[in-house]
């Protein structure tokens, strides 16, 4: 970012239903590729069209009610969200800024801005978090099967002990290298602190796990989400989850969960000068 541009930050949510994902594909329909193809409409006289940098890129399926993206803006892009439109009186930027997305998105879309804010000084969507929150829900026989809940809700045909799951998730916390639990990217780390992860049931009988850590790599929540839906059977052990882990390979133990089941919740972030040394000790390399 150079020093005359602005950053803004945007508070995202999507149903990921009709998305391959967040990050940008050709020919492929993206919550990223919607969100700057907007963006580009908007300040389409203004150069070279703004990007996006996303807090933790959401795969196929996956939805979002707390996904934190931002965005650079130059001085001529900013003078355009200061302009008055009609005889309205003028906006705030960042005010403009969410209005105008919302308008060029529609009425009745499956990607909403929630808000738009300018972000703090040292403010990087992806370095600067702490933490990632994500929800899984999975409906087993003794839930609710709610049809109006089925996009983001699993359905799992057995009897699952959600005791056992709780007890399970609560023995992979701490830092560990989570390849057993992840699909494998070149060149990218598997070492990952999960802070939090448990288990209940809601008032529909349908089981919610919540899991956070500093990040997740790829498929890694469906991943773990699938290891404690075979102890909610019966079929492994917590210490089973523990074992696996530690072999830090890759095993069909379990399967991975289907991604409609999984939102991302909220996105945790220090506060003042936080942000910037936060971003700084993200980007070193994870080691355990």
């Amino acid at each position: 970012m150079t020093d005359e541009a602005t950053r803004f930050r945007l508070d995202i949510a999507y149903q990921g239903t009709d998305f391959n994902g967040w990050g940008r594909q050709p020919g492929l329909r993206t919550v990223q590729g919607v969100l700057e193809t907007a963006l580009a409409t908007i300040f389409r006289r203004t150069g070279e069209p703004p990007a996006l940098t996303v807090a933790g890129r959401t795969d196929a399926g996956v939805h979002a009610r707390g996904q934190v993206a931002h965005v650079d803006l130059s001085p001529e892009q900013t003078a355009v969200l200061r302009k008055p439109h009609g005889k309205r009186p003028p906006l705030l930027a960042h005010e403009a800024l969410a209005r105008r997305l919302n308008g060029v998105l529609g009425p009745v879309s499956d990607v909403v801005v929630l808000g738009a804010s300018e972000a703090p000084a040292g403010f990087d969507a992806r370095f600067s978090a702490l933490w990632r929150r994500y929800e899984y829900r999975a409906a087993d026989r003794a839930a609710v099967r709610d049809p109006l809940e089925r996009h983001r809700t699993a359905w799992v045909s057995a009897d699952l002990d959600v005791d056992a799951m709780d007890v399970a998730s609560h023995g992979l916390l701490g830092l560990h290298d989570f390849a057993s639990y992840c699909k494998a990217r070149e060149g990218a780390t598997t070492i990952r602190t999960l802070l939090d992860f448990a288990w209940r049931r809601d008032d529909d009988g349908v089981l919610v796990g919540e899991v956070v850590a500093d990040a997740f790599c790829h498929s890694m929540v469906r991943a773990l989400v699938g290891a404690c839906v075979e102890v909610g059977e019966g079929s492994l052990t917590p210490g089973d989850l523990v074992e696996l882990r530690d072999a830090r390979e890759r095993t069909s133990a379990f399967k991975v969960m289907p991604a409609r089941g999984l939102t991302l919740v909220e996105v945790g972030y220090p506060e003042g000068a936080e942000l910037a040394r936060r971003a700084e000790q993200t980007r070193g390399l994870r080691s355990l």
